[in-house]
């Protein structure tokens, strides 16, 4: 079987996955009916809790934020520039593309004149290149996510606290703005400058929901946005937001608590391949050599690299869940 042959079988093989992945991920028919009979529902029904209901999906519906096209390279450009900006650090697409290019390079030429197989060194290059400062990236964005959501309730209070006392909404930002650490008062103050230079309140909190892209600020403006039309006191309907967003987080704790023992299970069976191929080449180099050397094992072994990210990725997907 020569090299061809081997990249036709891996390519049918991979198409079949993606293929069985998108028939398990498709949206459900069942969901799709009982959605349009909850929107017929909602408008012919005489209740007043079905209209209170149907007010609150259509201001979420309203304010969600808006997902990037996949068609052009200008959204995607765009949605990268947004990850890089929920890093909180001053970085730019250009710096991280020259980032990219310079570990796949520096990896490429390294394990090049280590082994000399020159399609291996390219592939784990443009493998390395592209995904570490996509994992950096994402593990500061997740860890700013989660600093902001350990502090955002006590901000919630201390707005809740201002409103008591009589300060109007306005104000109180600004007290949450300067009093709260870390990046809730940073995006607060963003806020309040956002209103000193003639923005909305309400556009000026979609603008930072729209960059944090987490659904406890969303339901923080989401809240603002339905008092402001509807009335009543504000001041005990954050209170209560602040409750919610706590025992959310508690149980987000409980669940990672639970699916623990299964993340283990898959880090120990996704390293036991590259901890029994280090050993190997180890102990007989010459055994193991061939995956530098001859070209039908460089790509069966970049096939299997493929194949454990993309079970590692469905294993990711199935010990997560959504609060």
């Amino acid at each position: 079987m020569n090299i061809i042959q081997v990249l036709l079988v891996a390519g049918g093989m991979m198409g079949l996955m993606i293929l069985g992945y998108m028939l398990v991920t498709s949206p459900s028919t069942v969901k799709d009916t009982q959605r349009r009979l909850q929107a017929v529902r909602y408008r012919h029904s005489d209740s007043t809790k079905d209209k209170v209901e149907s007010q609150l999906k259509k201001a979420i519906a309203a304010r969600k934020p808006k997902q990037f096209s996949r068609a052009g390279a200008d959204s995607r450009l765009k949605a990268l520039e947004l990850r890089l900006e929920r890093t909180g650090r001053n970085w730019t697409v250009m710096q991280y593309f020259y980032a990219s290019g310079g570990i796949a390079l520096a990896l490429a030429a390294i394990l090049y004149l280590q082994t000399g197989a020159a399609l291996l060194a390219l592939g784990v290059g443009l493998l390395f290149g592209a995904g570490l400062p996509h994992m950096v990236v994402g593990f500061l964005v997740k860890r700013r996510t989660n600093a902001f959501n350990a502090k955002f309730p006590d901000g919630i209070e201390l707005l809740v606290r201002g409103l008591r006392s009589g300060l109007p909404v306005t104000e109180t930002l600004g007290v949450v703005a300067a009093e709260v650490p870390g990046p809730v008062g940073e995006e607060f103050r963003a806020v309040v400058e956002r209103i000193k230079i003639g923005r909305t309140m309400e556009e000026s909190l979609q603008v930072t929901a729209d960059k944090l892209g987490t659904a406890e600020f969303q339901f923080f403006v989401i809240t603002l946005a339905i008092q402001r039309e509807t009335g009543g006191n504000l001041a005990e309907t954050l209170s209560n937001l602040a409750d919610v967003l706590r025992k959310r987080a508690q149980m987000k704790l409980k669940i990672r608590a639970m699916s623990s023992e299964s993340k283990a299970s898959a880090y120990i069976v996704g390293a036991l391949p590259f901890i029994v191929f280090i050993m190997i080449y180890w102990v007989n180099p010459s055994y193991i050599s061939g995956f530098f050397e001859d070209e039908r094992l460089i790509v069966t072994g970049l096939g299997g690299l493929v194949w454990m990210s993309i079970g590692g990725f469905i294993m990711a997907k199935m010990v997560s869940f959504e609060i």
